[in-house]
């Protein structure tokens, strides 16, 4: 009578996990509707985004006398209209990566020294600090890099154009203060809390018996960071640093205080000028007409799809670091 009882209960468990999702319990069928209608309002979201950037977009693009895709011209409201994102392209992508380059290691640095070395107490409200500077708007940050980052920049970019100057990037003949690199510190400022801050998260979550084993055999402090921490994070961290770029290929407000619009692609980092799309846009907009709104959107359509290949090649990464893990 056991046995079979036993067996019966064994049948029963079996066969409700073997179930399909959605014929259980109505609370899993409400779930799983609620998470699958979550799932596909987003993406209509997203492609009615797309949609309408692309409607809006069409007639400016009929009008431009220029080529967009290799145009350095920026002149919609001109009879005819010319305009092209090259520049626009061109600042934004390096601008972004520069302040990816000059944030992730220090967020990293920040992270790995509120989960390991700092001490407890010190660590809670380090990490309150980090994640409170998340928070802030990012006309602070642009207002401060006007007002006080950019008048101290003339000494550091004397200082690289004379030791680095045999770098294309850092050469040119005049170092000013409201540069692509003065926008790249104010950008990796702000995208710093956030890297440091998924960061931090995805350290805490490495196993403690990793951590304890390699303490255990021997290894310091830095040895088991090494052999235990960064492999296991290596994908948070990845993640972490496109988001970071994400948000900074998206900035609007900061780079327009803080940049000085130079038409022309100039590939000296240290000179003042630049462009980036975000800031066009905030910097154009008021006075745009009709094609120059269009042309504004079709700029921001082509930042769209820019950030979307970011993500879409970051979610690629961390896939295959899992594989490989």
């Amino acid at each position: 009578m056991t046995t079979e009882t036993g067996v019966g209960t064994h049948a029963a468990t079996r066969g409700r996990a073997a179930a399909p999702m959605g014929t259980g319990r109505a609370g899993d069928r409400i779930f799983a509707g609620a998470a699958r209608g979550s799932g596909i309002t987003v993406l209509a979201i997203v492609a009615a985004i797309a949609a309408f950037l692309v409607w809006k977009a069409v007639p400016a693009l009929q009008e431009n006398e220029a080529n967009f895709l290799t145009s350095e011209t920026w002149d919609p409201n001109a009879t005819p209209p010319e305009f092209g994102i090259a520049q626009l392209a061109f600042g934004t992508v390096l601008s972004s990566l520069l302040a990816m380059l000059i944030a992730t290691p220090v967020a990293i640095g920040i992270a790995l020294f509120i989960s390991f070395y700092s001490p407890r107490r010190l660590a809670s409200g380090l990490g309150y600090v980090v994640d409170l500077l998340a928070a802030v708007p990012s006309i602070v940050y642009g207002l401060w890099g006007l007002a006080f980052l950019s008048q101290h920049m003339d000494g550091i970019s004397a200082f690289l154009n004379a030791t680095l100057g045999w770098i294309p990037l850092f050469g040119g003949d005049s170092p000013g203060k409201n540069s692509i690199f003065t926008a790249s510190v104010v950008l990796a400022i702000m995208i710093l809390p956030i890297i440091s801050s998924i960061s931090r998260e995805v350290f805490l979550q490495v196993p403690r018996a990793n951590v304890e084993a390699a303490l255990a055999i021997g290894a310091t402090r830095w040895e088991m960071i090494r052999m235990a921490v960064l492999p296991y994070g290596r994908s948070g961290m990845i993640g972490a640093s496109m988001l970071g770029l994400g948000r900074a290929m998206g900035e609007t407000i900061a780079v327009a205080m803080v940049l000085t619009f130079v038409p022309g692609i100039n590939w000296h980092i240290l000179e003042n000028g630049g462009a980036t799309f975000a800031a066009n846009i905030a910097n154009s907009f008021a006075e745009a007409s009709v094609t120059g709104r269009g042309a504004l959107i079709a700029s921001g359509l082509v930042l769209f799809v820019i950030t979307l290949l970011v993500n879409m090649a970051a979610r690629a990464v961390v896939a295959r670091r899992k594989e490989f893990a």
